[in-house]
């Protein structure tokens, strides 16, 4: 038997939590009566609204959305700077049984970010593809986080995941009956980056 330690160097962070609560009355009948203002996307439907987030009915969560990035830059990031992170863009996706969303990643974003308002946890999941290239890509008996290029969570309803927004993701087919809804968010910085005597200083200013 080797003794050996096994270290996930340069490794892409998923933060996963759930909110401490319940979905209000307010807040479920909001996103239930959104999805008649939505779009078709390439597998399922997106809301017309892509600042919902700000929409009275989430006032709460959005408050909690806030804490939850700034507890990810806090723990994650560890800015020396006094940056300060703000959701950009904001709006729910439905996804009913046999539909899916593609793979995707978000630009013009550091972090992107999902909640689910309503998900099953036996059939729902969020999956992850890697953005490195392998020259060399043996085939594997038993895949790990170290030799896979995809990977994919179980989620259900109030939970919550944080990831780098260059990290592409999807939903397979769905299966199960209930309709799948997740509001998803993108996240930016106001502030200053960068050091001024390295030649790297950059600041964002929020409109």
């Amino acid at each position: 038997m080797i003794d050996a330690d096994i270290h996930a160097l340069f490794a892409t962070p998923v933060y996963i939590t759930k909110l401490k609560r319940e979905f209000s009355s307010e807040e479920n009948k909001f996103t239930n009566k959104n999805k008649s203002r939505c779009h078709k996307n390439v597998g399922n439907y997106t809301s017309d609204d892509t600042n919902i987030i700000n929409n009275k009915q989430y006032r709460f969560l959005k408050k909690e959305l806030n804490e939850i990035v700034e507890d990810y830059f806090n723990k994650i990031i560890c800015p020396l700077n006094n940056i300060k992170p703000y959701i950009t863009q904001s709006w729910l996706n439905y996804t009913d049984a046999n539909q899916y969303h593609h793979i995707h990643s978000h630009i013009n974003s550091l972090i992107s970010g999902v909640v689910y308002m309503n998900a099953d946890k036996n059939n729902d999941r969020i999956k992850f593809y890697s953005n490195k290239y392998n020259m060399i890509e043996p085939r594997a008996k038993k895949f790990n986080e170290f030799n896979t290029s995809a990977w994919w969570f179980p989620v259900e309803t109030g939970q919550v995941f944080l990831f780098p927004s260059s990290l592409s993701h999807s939903v397979e087919i769905k299966q199960g009956k209930n309709t799948r809804i997740s509001l998803a968010f993108n996240v930016f910085i106001e502030g200053t980056v960068g050091s001024a005597e390295q030649l790297t200083e950059l600041t964002f200013e929020r409109s």
